[in-house]
């Protein structure tokens, strides 16, 4: 039986885990992915945001302490909800990412940390996300690396004779992988680079950044155990923008605001 990520959060004993996991010296959120995603944002102050799988809010707030106007926090999880902390221009939303239905044009910035991964129609999602976003709106997201993902199951570094590696397997077959993560049966999706990539430029989104984070000196430093992502990337993050003006031609105009 395997656990798919809308009810994955308000599991009682993968819940316990993952807090255990965040608080630890092995976890990568702090040291890698949230450097690596800020780097990608665009200026936020004045913008209308929103945060796809949001958690307990955290990267939700930090973009309202930095200025934005309003941030619409979604996420399935009611308990993740439940923790959050409330903020005056942060709104929560509890719904299934691939049930998801906006207004036309009502985002400046669509963001996503670590949650893309456990969506079943992810060109779908990111065909909503572009309807969803103003002219030159920004869409900025990491998951976990398809290099993680490929194995099924995804079952994480094997130890052979001649130390440990790290398994490609079966990675042109995209789909629905099992890993025991925490508990058993953790449900994600695997898709090739190819896939993530040609689903933003297929819904009209231009592609202006990608990155493939690893520990820095400083967190090796601090961290030694971090090593191993040296020797794979463990997170994909992804930057893409909604030019209407380019796919419109020279001389267009075209109406609403963006994040700049």
């Amino acid at each position: 039986m395997s656990t798919a990520g809308r009810d994955l959060y308000d599991d009682d004993r993968f819940f316990a885990g993952y807090r255990r996991l965040r608080d630890s010296a092995a976890a990568i959120n702090d040291v890698v992915e949230i450097p690596a995603l800020d780097r990608m944002l665009p200026p936020v102050a004045g913008a209308s945001i929103v945060d796809l799988g949001c958690g307990t809010g955290a990267l939700a707030r930090r973009l309202a302490d930095a200025g934005a106007a309003d941030v619409l926090a979604v996420d399935s999880s009611r308990r993740m909800l439940a923790l959050a902390t409330p903020h005056p221009r942060v709104r929560l939303l509890r719904a299934d990412l691939d049930e998801l239905a906006l207004p036309a044009r009502s985002a400046d910035l669509v963001v996503s940390s670590l949650a893309l991964h456990y969506v079943a129609d992810y060109p779908g999602l990111v065909e909503r996300v572009a309807h969803w976003l103003r002219p030159g709106g920004r869409f900025v997201f990491s998951v976990e690396h398809p290099v993680c993902t490929a194995a099924d199951p995804m079952s994480g570094w094997v130890r052979t004779e001649h130390g440990t590696v790290w398994p490609v397997d079966d990675y042109a077959r995209e789909g629905s992988r099992t890993q025991r993560w925490i508990i058993e049966g953790v449900q994600k999706h695997h898709r090739r680079l190819t896939t993530l990539i040609g689903a933003l430029l297929a819904a009209g989104l231009e592609l202006t950044g990608i990155d493939e984070p690893v520990p820095s000196d400083a967190a090796l430093a601090d961290r030694p155990q971090l090593a191993e992502h040296l020797r794979r990337p463990p997170l994909l993050v992804l930057a893409a923008r909604r030019d209407d003006a380019a796919r419109a031609g020279p001389g267009s105009a075209p109406p609403g605001r963006g994040t700049r």
